[in-house]
């Protein structure tokens, strides 16, 4: 993307910004497919408007200017490579649209009127959406379509299905000025046509004066007069060399002048330039010239008119084909117009080299097929089912890069099967980058991932991949399924989905963490404490108190891990009235008991209201704070001096002499104070002593 402000400075499009406007351009083309209330409809409208709501979050307004082929938003211009902006903006641009504007508020009842009125073709409507009044451009309450400016309409390049109206053609020609060819050859044939006209006075500065229609009617005025027919041949033979090597704005406003001219002129008329023309050969040239640059309707005009002057005879089939070829170049489909636009000229340049035979067919059946070629175009009916499998159709648009209206039926074709894993991977596996994330949009929706869990059993292997392109919007889906779960397991395989939809959706979890029930909070935040690179505002210290005691051994054990939270996360443990978080502390203090929690195990070693189990765990734990008078609390535990004989012994077996034997053996078996009970204890007659007192690692 590059910053429409200053040349040369290269900025990134964001990729909300860069979503919404291929939201936007999808939108366009599902409504110019399919008819209203299809449920495709609905489902994309919605999720536009979710996008919507996004981005009008942070901003008051959302406004996007228009190009011909590139959008301009926030500043940013977009690539004019990417096919998807490029057809939204060249959708725009036939509608003569400057710019559209979001403002906050926007219902989605407005953004389906507008896609449905900006969606229909510009060449299908009386005139562009641009050069109708407020009633229509600012028929929404949040949505605001704005015209073209003068300056960019005497900018615009026509197009074949835009119809600038006579003003701005005239704007044209007159914009061009004297020193451009193409409107000196325009003004040049008009004094040419108009001199027989008696004070007839061309001015360049006058449309009237060089009207098509004027002009036609000057020629058809002038009677078997040579001179002057050659000299207006003379300017069509000019004018059809400059549309066949020209092109431009200058061009396309000459080619629609002098196609209004031809299509103007009796056949009578034309037949009658054309023998002026020279001989066959230049006639061919003159007519095969025309073909490439004058509008369909007056090339057909022509290869008639030729083929009688040159007394060849075209059949009435061929005349028929070139007939429905114009009707649908000219009003045809949008699709289909280039198409029957480059096949008429095709057919006529092959004509060209060699006329045909006489018609055999009778007169009755030749004006029956000639009614029928002049209908309007028919085409498939839209909603009708494809013949061909949609894999191999899907799989032939993503090869050639293109997404035409079939490739989008088959993709729809496939998503609506349970399965989903072959479309998923056709897509993953689309050459084009562009192709696999418009497609994914497409595929990814919240309707799609709800459609997916409904399904008994849920695909296993479907919902992470559709979770991971989701983001965000795949949590509201999955802490629906999750708050539904039956079960253990069920709620485990959720979880696993909704972590691969990664921090856009851990970011809504938190949020929803305090609505969810109880037996949802426990694996929300096991999932959240796997990934504390994700900043999603996620913190397990506000769990430490909750009343479920399963989730307040979770969010201890994530407090465990962090060398900054550690120790008041064991001290927590320790004063925690539930025993399996009691010996979570105990296990995590086995390593550098911190201070407090040392002088809190020194009292409770002592506390008969604590079960021996407890005391001993509590005296392993201590016995790794790293303090000189350690190993003498832990040796006067040990060793006990006779009443008699004032001799050391062993204090009575227990777990807690264990439990200190075992601690000064680990942690303190070179300190002085350690020896005499290790002494002891490793010459004692009980097996478990001596084991206690066994040489250990860590020991100082």
């Amino acid at each position: 993307m590059t910053r429409a402000a200053a040349a040369g400075e290269a900025t990134t499009l964001s990729r909300e910004l860069s979503e919404f406007l291929i939201e936007l351009s999808i939108g366009l083309h599902k409504n110019a497919i399919y008819p209203p209330g299809h449920p495709l409809l609905e489902n994309t409208s919605a999720e536009l408007q979710r996008r919507l709501d996004t981005l009008l979050k942070e901003r008051q307004a959302l406004s996007l200017g228009v190009a011909r082929h590139q959008l301009i938003i926030e500043g940013v211009a977009t690539e004019d490579t990417n096919p998807v902006l490029r057809e939204l903006a060249m959708r725009l641009h036939r509608h003569h649209l400057g710019a559209v504007k979001f403002s906050q508020g926007v219902a989605e009842a407005e953004l389906v009127d507008m896609l449905a009125t900006v969606s229909v073709d510009a060449g299908r409507l009386p005139r562009p959406l641009g050069l109708e009044g407020p009633e229509v451009l600012a028929r929404w309450q949040h949505i605001r379509l704005f015209p073209m400016t003068f300056a960019q309409l005497q900018l615009l390049d026509e197009h074949p299905s835009a119809d600038p109206g006579p003003d701005g053609v005239e704007d044209q020609i007159r914009a061009a000025g004297s020193g451009n060819r193409a409107a000196q050859l325009w003004i040049g044939l008009a004094r040419a046509a108009l001199v027989k006209q008696s004070g007839a006075v061309v001015d360049p500065d006058d449309p009237e004066s060089t009207d098509p229609e004027k002009v036609a009617q000057a020629i058809e005025e002038v009677k078997r007069d040579s001179a002057y027919d050659q000299v207006v041949v003379g300017y069509l033979l000019q004018i059809a060399e400059e549309l066949k090597t020209k092109g431009g704005r200058d061009a396309a406003a000459l080619q629609k002048r002098v196609s209004s001219l031809v299509e103007t002129l009796s056949p009578e008329t034309l037949k009658r330039l054309l023998t002026m023309g020279g001989d066959l050969r230049q006639r061919r040239k003159f007519v095969a010239d025309a073909a490439q640059g004058m509008a369909v309707d007056a090339v057909v005009d022509l290869v008639k008119a030729a083929a009688e002057t040159s007394h060849q005879n075209i059949s009435h089939s061929m005349v028929r084909m070139l007939n429905k070829l114009a009707a649908h170049a000219d009003s045809g489909a949008p699709e289909v117009r280039m198409q029957a636009d480059g096949a008429l000229r095709d057919q006529v340049q092959r004509l060209l080299s060699g006329w045909s035979l006489d018609d055999p067919n009778p007169d009755g059946y030749r004006l029956t097929l000639e009614g029928i070629a002049k209908r309007a175009p028919l085409f498939v009916n839209p909603d009708k089912q494809i013949g061909i499998e949609p894999e191999r159709l899907l799989a032939m648009g993503l090869e050639i890069e293109t997404l035409g209206e079939q490739v989008w039926r088959s993709v729809d074709v496939m998503a609506s099967r349970p399965d989903l894993t072959p479309l998923l991977d056709l897509v993953d596996g689309a050459p084009a980058a562009w192709m696999k994330g418009v497609l994914w949009r497409h595929i990814a929706t919240p309707a799609r991932l709800r459609g997916q869990l409904a399904l008994d059993p849920p695909p296993a292997a479907v919902l992470p991949r559709l979770a991971a392109q989701m983001g965000a919007a795949a949590a509201e889906p999955l802490l629906e399924a999750l708050e539904a779960a039956a079960d253990d397991r069920t709620v485990e395989r959720l979880i696993t989905v909704l972590e691969a939809a990664g921090e856009g959706a851990a970011i809504e979890v938190v949020a929803r963490l305090p609505e969810v029930r109880w037996g949802l909070v426990r694996p929300l935040i096991a999932m959240l404490g796997k990934h504390p690179e994700w900043a999603c505002g996620y913190d397990p210290a506000v769990f430490l108190t909750h009343p479920d005691g399963l989730v307040r051994r979770e969010a201890l054990r994530q407090q465990l891990r962090a060398p900054a939270t550690r120790e008041d996360a064991i001290l927590r443990a320790l004063a925690d009235g539930d025993e399996a978080t009691l010996r979570l502390g105990l296990g995590a203090a086995m390593r550098d008991c911190p201070r407090d929690a040392a002088a809190m195990l020194r009292v409770r070693a002592d506390d008969t209201t604590v079960n021996a189990d407890l005391r001993a765990l509590g005296i392993r734990a201590l016995a790794s704070y790293k303090a000189n008078d350690t190993a003498t609390w832990l040796a006067a535990r040990v060793v006990k001096v006779g009443k008699l004989l004032k001799r050391p012994a062993l204090a009575g077996k227990t777990p807690e002499l264990l439990a200190a034997i075992e601690g000064l053996a680990t942690h303190w078996r070179e300190h002085p104070a350690a020896r005499e009970a290790l002494a002891l204890a490793a010459a004692s007659a009980d097996s478990e002593i001596r084991e206690a007192a066994a040489p250990r690692g860590g020991g100082q």
